[in-house]
């Protein structure tokens, strides 16, 4: 809080930081594991070719509003993926957007084992 007017006697409130940041137990907790987002999905198969479909609520060209870029993924966060083109050409593409992807190979995906 920052005090704009002058009033005698009032005292700014001081807030204190813990010293100590809480202990969370290891015993008990599994390990840490990816989950199966797309984005974590496609991060996975990284170099792979596919062919990427897009839709779009606006039109692209008239009467058309999807888009299907053939190329590989180079990088995946939560809201986007980055593809690049055998021409050389990369796309940043909103993941609200992405409807789906078609590979030729198999995929890497998560172990589907439980507690490994």
């Amino acid at each position: 809080m920052v005090q704009y007017y002058y009033y005698p006697g009032f005292q700014q409130p001081q807030m204190q930081m813990p010293t100590t940041p809480p202990q969370i137990p290891a015993a008990g907790r599994p390990p840490f594991r990816e989950e199966s987002y797309i984005e974590n999905i496609l991060r996975l198969n990284r170099g792979k070719p596919g062919i990427f479909h897009f839709s779009f609520e606006h039109a692209v060209e008239p009467g058309k509003n999807t888009l299907a870029i053939p190329g590989v993924v180079e990088a995946a966060g939560r809201d986007h993926v980055i593809l690049s083109t055998a021409t050389g050409k990369r796309y940043l593409m909103p993941m609200i957007y992405f409807d789906y992807a078609e590979f030729n190979e198999e995929l890497n995906y998560f172990n589907q084992q439980p507690g490994l």
